[in-house]
């Protein structure tokens, strides 16, 4: 079921017609439970499942926005990472010391 745009109609359960879904189980931190569970009884969210369902798709389109300006931030600076700058920067982000060649021409 859905609008003459296209889009889908939201039912009052937070489900929408037309969408294939799957049940699983999630592990939350009791205190993040409860305070959904707070939403719920104020009315301020349908169900528990259709605030996990909204933050995870607030958190996805976070993840493809951040894809975004990365791909446009590459395409401005010279593209994909080289295998030599993603070693160098799995040095940096480890925390290992840079590795140190000896210098050519120079008697020890």
């Amino acid at each position: 079921m859905g609008h003459s745009d296209g889009s889908r109609v939201p039912n009052p359960r937070g489900m929408e017609f037309g969408m294939a879904t799957t049940k699983l189980t999630i592990t939350l931190p009791d205190d993040q439970l409860r305070e959904i569970r707070e939403l719920v009884a104020s009315g301020q969210t349908a169900s528990v499942s259709a605030f996990v369902k909204h933050a995870v798709g607030i958190a996805l389109a976070d993840a493809a926005g951040w894809r975004e300006m990365l791909r446009e931030a590459l395409e401005q600076t010279g593209g994909p990472v080289t295998k030599k700058e993603r070693a160098w920067a799995d040095r940096v982000m480890s925390g290992r010391p840079p590795k140190r060649f000896p210098k050519k021409g120079r008697a020890a």
